[in-house]
């Protein structure tokens, strides 16, 4: 059986964590309400989640094997159609899912 008990540093660690993504978000949220914000830099808040995700996972496609490979195709392609990030990466997750658990 698996002990789900955790202790006191860990909670406190996970709590502090929480507060601090959340004043770090209500913070940038609170600047850029009170200052004028570019059509640029606009654009680039509107590509930023993207690109954190393609930095994140591009390194890992290096050592990937075909289903990864696969589902990055399929990523790409919801992508393009849709323009939903979300919808995309389910989409590739349900590949990856799907095709280990066939592979």
């Amino acid at each position: 059986m698996v002990d789900l008990h955790l202790g006191p540093s860990v909670v406190a660690v996970i709590v502090g964590m929480a507060v601090v993504t959340y004043v770090t978000k209500a913070g940038g949220l609170w600047v850029l309400n009170r200052v004028t914000v570019s059509d640029r830099v606009e654009a680039g808040l509107d590509v930023l989640p993207g690109a954190i995700i393609v930095s994140i996972l591009g390194p890992e496609l290096l050592d990937a094997g075909p289903v990864e490979w696969g589902a990055s195709a399929v990523v790409l392609v919801v992508m393009v159609r849709t323009e939903n990030v979300l919808l995309a990466l389910l989409s590739g997750l349900a590949v990856v899912l799907s095709l280990r658990a066939v592979v």
